[in-house]
């Protein structure tokens, strides 16, 4: 089991926008060996407090359970409305076994929820019936709590703050999620599985995988690595960077979130490995 004490307690911040923000509401580009995405305007709905927590689900539905894992997907994030602390949550499809590729998986999905507090994704990771639900349901099961060391972007409006201090040892992980133009579908889909294609095989990778909200459009992929030089060679190098390039000069994005993680904890088995 993964956990990790190197987290940075900041103050509040205000909630108009979140970290990282410059003069005139514009972000600074990110340098593409520090996995740069497209520099854009700070939006008036983005949000994010001081003490955001991540937890992802990643979960290979057993065969007997496979309509009620397809529910999950279609009822999406509303039904968790009601769990305490929440701020946002996605129900999220996988590509064929667990990959990019356009074919989906008939079994493999996650769900990605953001609590206002860590109390709040303790209890939802501990006492949560979709949560047992998930887990008995599940051939496979990982669990993952999340605090950002840096975030820029958004996910339906809402912003992640970054309360975490980047580890100067041990693992990290990153998430990347974007909202595609669908003028610009076919340019992202002719470069990106290539990058991400290549995840899996990296020095350093331990875990990748790649997620979606709505076929083609709506995409995210999520990996945990040895430690942040690893992430950073993958981010500066070949299929990758042709990708973020791309991005950036075609605008292929209306809406993105690029977030580097310190694992608190990661707990499960994945792919045939175990974690944690």
């Amino acid at each position: 089991m993964i956990r990790s004490s190197q987290v940075l307690q900041r103050s509040p911040a205000p909630p108009a926008s979140p970290p990282a923000a410059a003069a005139g509401g514009q972000r600074p580009a990110l340098d593409s060996d520090r996995g740069g995405a497209p520099a854009g305007p700070l939006s008036a709905d983005i949000e994010a407090t001081a003490d955001d927590v991540a937890v992802l689900l990643l979960a290979d539905i057993a065969v007997g359970h496979r309509l009620w894992g397809w529910s999950r997907i279609v009822r999406g994030g509303a039904a968790l409305a009601a769990v305490p602390g929440l701020r946002l949550a996605k129900a999220l499809g996988s590509g064929h076994q667990g990959g990019f590729g356009l074919r989906p998986s008939t079994s493999r999905q996650g769900l990605f929820a953001l609590f206002a507090d860590a109390a709040s994704a303790d209890d939802f990771i501990a006492h949560s019936a979709i949560v047992a639900a998930y887990r008995d349901r599940a051939g496979e099961f990982l669990v993952a709590k999340l605090r950002a060391t840096s975030s820029r972007g958004a996910w339906g409006g809402t912003g992640m703050a970054a309360t975490a201090a980047t580890p100067t040892a041990g693992p990290v992980a990153a998430l990347t999620r974007a909202s595609i133009r669908p003028t610009k579908a076919a340019a992202f889909w002719r470069l990106t599985p290539n990058s991400e294609a290549a995840l899996a095989g990296t020095p350093g990778c331990r875990l990748a995988v790649g997620l979606g909200e709505a076929p083609l459009l709506r995409q995210a992929t999520f990996s945990v690595w040895d430690n942040q030089a690893a992430m950073d060679a993958y981010a500066r190098s070949g299929p990758h960077l042709d990708a973020i390039r791309g991005a950036q000069a075609g605008g292929w994005f209306s809406e993105s979130m690029f977030v580097r993680f310190v694992p608190l904890l990661l707990q499960g088995r994945w792919q045939g490995r175990d974690h944690g």
